[in-house]
């Protein structure tokens, strides 16, 4: 076994006209298979007992099904499919959550080329106005639709026509029309037809499409090829060798309708005959019981998994003792993406790991899309820091474009999408003349000397602006140190300023960590009236004149702030499914605000640096 859990990059340099910078390891992946599936099809006759997937019961007790048993049901589900006739243009669509029977529905709908769309649950039950449902259904045009829970989905699933069948896992509520039961789907008896279906999927065939929240934040489909899925797990294996020394065991909670945890996540377990255990936790306040509940029980051999994760984890490992031995007795890596971790928590989980296995672990990041399936970026074996992404993994080319003041990252390889569903436009308009993907990000180099020692993070160039006196503003790097400082207090932040004299930011606070500091005000206390207290008031006042002091660059400075009394609107475009605000949108349907805070005068409302 290696001692190292991933490898070292091995990067060749190319520089080009106009000063475009090109990176591409010197390594190829391994081959792939011309279909995800085909790794059911092999896990099933190599290690047919070995559990799949494992999630709990009504009761609360694990159950799981092995490689053979989710074979012999996809294999009915997928037959059920082609009976239907169902296809690109009468696909499936998903509208709940991680569940056996969500994965078991994906495989078949891959399995028998079926075109199939796993859709954020926040669509149907957060959105009241179901706009971005509607949106995705017009573009689909399902022909059947599941949704775990008919009776919890009823309001989505009245969008639906009568011609497109409804599936369920449970019994459907009173008000709905007839359903069949999923039961009814993964009893089917294949017959030759699944066949001949499965030997037309090749690696152009597409398994899936992914919706995103574009800059407008309307959603957009990104296609999902079969050579994306497989070709990003040969890249996998190929930086993180560990994955095929020992079957991987993950438990794991980051949905399905991410490229992270239903291209990357299932995947790894997929393609190297791992275990799945389906977490029904979160790192939230309500679901980080069930989650530590969890991870008590099931030694990961990895994670791969959002920097709120380890935040909301910390103080369970610090506090408990066998939680720790547990969660670390397997655990070879620590891997983040999509946002930065801060010091502290790098620090304090290497220290509990040190105390508890005698080792430090290796952390890992990287930067990738739902366009390139997702890994597109690693650190390998150098190990992640704050801002670090890396390298491109092997089988990728990067490019760095000069645009503007930035580097803008560009990526090809057999893992980036084809386009954008029924969307020619925007597919056109994100491929450069050289067949780059135009990934949106801004790198810079760790060494501008030297392009091969890695890359930095440098931002979302839509989010950049410049100030009325022509000082460009770096929004990703800003917005990231701001949170890092305000630490607990701050949900999230939304940086205002363009062709405006100075930064100023709208603040969405951590209402908890707020009430805190105010414990004898009643607990139904507004919202309003929390963040005008003078105790909350105090703290970011004395936080953001510290941060001032620290930065006090015109591009830097943060010179006033709104403490915003009513949370992001997922109805309003504000905040994707995923949780992260549209800076762009909030701007734009708060610009009261944003007056309030450049008024000449400011009201007592605004906090000073």
């Amino acid at each position: 076994m290696n001692q190292c859990p991933a490898s070292a990059p091995d990067v060749a340099v190319r520089r080009g006209r106009d000063e475009v910078i090109y990176l591409q390891d010197r390594r190829s992946p391994g081959a792939w298979p011309r279909r995800i599936t085909d790794r059911l099809d092999y896990w099933a006759e190599h290690a047919p007992s070995r559990p799949f997937l494992v999630e709990r019961n009504a009761a609360g007790a694990w159950v799981a099904l092995t490689y053979a048993e989710t074979l012999r049901r996809v294999r009915g589900v997928a037959q059920a499919l082609v009976d239907r006739r169902l296809s690109a243009d009468r696909p499936v669509m998903i509208l709940s959550g991680n569940s056996a029977e969500h994965a078991l529905l994906a495989l078949a709908a891959m399995y028998a080329g079926v075109l199939y769309a796993p859709v954020s649950p926040a669509y149907s039950l957060q959105s009241r106005d179901h706009r971005a449902l509607r949106t995705i259904v017009e573009l689909m045009r399902p022909g059947l639709v599941f949704a775990a829970d008919s009776a919890v989905y009823d309001r989505a699933l009245a969008h639906f026509g009568s011609d497109v069948e409804i599936a369920t896992s449970s019994a459907p509520s009173a008000s709905m029309r007839g359903v069949t039961a999923f039961a009814e789907l993964a009893a089917t008896e294949p017959a030759r037809t699944l066949d001949a279906a499965r030997d037309a999927v090749g690696p152009d065939t597409i398994a899936k499409i992914l919706f995103t929240s574009g800059s407008t934040g309307h959603p957009k489909g990104v296609i999902n090829t079969q050579q994306m899925l497989c070709a990003n797990q040969a890249m996998l294996q190929t930086v993180f060798p560990f994955l095929t020394e020992e079957p991987p065991v993950l438990c794991d909670w980051l949905p399905w309708h991410h490229t992270a945890g239903g291209n990357h996540n299932f995947g790894i377990v997929l393609v190297n005959g791992g275990t799945f255990y389906i977490d029904d936790g979160r790192p939230t306040s309500d679901g980080i019981s069930a989650m530590v509940r969890n991870l008590s029980e099931v030694a990961a051999t990895a994670h791969f998994t959002v920097p709120r994760t380890y935040e909301a984890l910390l103080p369970f490992l610090k506090s408990d003792r066998a939680l720790r031995e547990r969660f670390f007795s397997r655990l070879r890596l620590f891997f983040y993406a999509a946002a930065g971790l801060g010091q502290r928590y790098f620090d304090e989980l290497q220290a509990l790991a040190v105390e508890t296995t005698g080792h430090q672990l290796l952390w890992v990041s990287g930067l990738g899309s739902t366009e390139t399936a997702p890994f597109a970026t690693s650190t390998g074996s150098v190990g992640a820091y704050a801002g670090f992404v890396g390298f491109p993994v092997p089988g990728v080319e990067l490019k760095l474009a000069p645009t503007g003041q930035k580097l803008e990252a560009r990526v090809r390889g057999p893992n980036v999408t084809p386009g954008y569903w029924r969307d020619p436009e925007r597919t056109t308009a994100t491929i450069d003349d050289e067949g780059f993907y135009c990934m949106g990000d801004a790198m810079r180099l760790v060494d501008p000397g030297d392009p091969a020692k890695g890359l930095l993070f440098d931002g979302r160039l839509t989010e950049d602006f410049k100030l009325s006196s022509g000082t460009w503003v770096s929004v990703g790097p800003l917005r990231a140190r701001f949170l890092l400082h305000f630490g607990q207090y701050v949900q999230d932040v939304v940086i205002a300023g363009p062709d405006r004299p100075f930064i100023t930011v709208l603040i969405f606070p951590h209402v908890a960590a707020c009430r805190a500091l105010c414990p004898d005000l009643p607990p139904g206390t507004p919202v309003a009236d929390l963040v005008t207290d003078d105790r909350v008031r105090a703290t970011f006042s004395r936080l953001l004149t510290d941060l001032s002091r620290e930065s006090p660059g015109n591009s830097t400075r943060v010179a006033r702030a709104l403490l915003v009394d009513t949370p992001p609107s997922i109805d309003a475009m504000e905040v994707t499914d995923k949780g992260s605000v549209n800076q762009k949108v909030v701007l734009q349907r708060r610009s009261a605000l944003v007056d309030e805070l450049y008024a000449p005068t400011p009201s007592a409302r605004i906090i000073m640096s």
